[in-house]
């Protein structure tokens, strides 16, 4: 038997060179797989209304995707993506499964495997409060001038955020109004700052009216940080 396998060993070879040469020339190129390793973004989705996420996941998950030879150069990070759907997320669940099915390829790909296969994340019920809006007043007035009253408008605004964040007692502050310049009742636009990032304007209206009342010769001034 030996001897079988052994004659003309080098025509054999030979052979099986040129076959193997003849398949990897003939193999259609769609035929050939690889596979190939990517960190892509993590997409969140379908947020239910009325919640927002306090903590999310990691931004990227690894994935393994197989995919024809002639692809390989266009499967890149740019184009696969992670999609997490929160349509029925609820705020007593944290942990969310990742598999194959979420992730979107370009055709013809296919992903084998994603890591981590869950992630957590938390979602919060959305409140809306109306905050105090609270005037920074900087400057002096000119010597014989005082401030009779300092008036916002509006004096109150509408905010939302998650419920944990949400201080019913915290005042939205303006950006600083100077006083120092001026010599009659003013008013002067500010800008309005919220107590906490996470925090949003759940009207749209981000500005407010200074209304300075200034008297002359008036022989007790009210300090111009405190609002009557």
């Amino acid at each position: 038997m030996r001897r079988v396998f052994l004659r003309n060993w080098g025509l054999k070879l030979f052979s099986f060179l040129v076959a193997l040469v003849l398949w990897l020339t003939l193999i259609p190129e769609e035929k050939t797989f690889t596979e190939k390793n990517l960190t892509v973004a993590l997409e969140l989705h379908n947020i239910p209304s009325g919640m927002e996420v306090v903590e999310k996941p990691p931004s990227t998950v690894d994935v393994k995707i197989r995919t024809p030879r002639r692809l390989l150069e266009q499967v890149t990070p740019s184009n696969v993506r992670a999609v997490l759907d929160l349509r029925d997320a609820r705020v007593d669940v944290q942990n969310y499964d990742l598999n194959e099915s979420m992730i979107k390829t370009p055709q013809g790909a296919q992903v084998t495997e994603v890591r981590p296969s869950q992630v957590s994340l938390k979602l919060e019920r959305t409140v809306a409060v109306m905050l105090e809006v609270e005037p920074q007043i900087t400057g002096e007035l000119q010597e014989g001038l005082g401030v009779v009253k300092i008036e916002v408008v509006p004096p109150q605004v509408l905010v939302s955020g998650p419920e944990s964040k949400i201080d019913r007692n915290a005042k939205v502050r303006t950006t600083p109004v100077d006083i120092s310049p001026l010599t009659q009742q003013t008013e002067i636009e500010a800008r309005l700052i919220l107590p906490n990032p996470d925090l949003q304007f759940a009207s749209g209206q981000t500005a407010v009216r200074v209304r300075v009342l200034i008297q002359e010769d008036k022989t007790e001034k009210v300090n111009p940080e405190k609002k009557e």
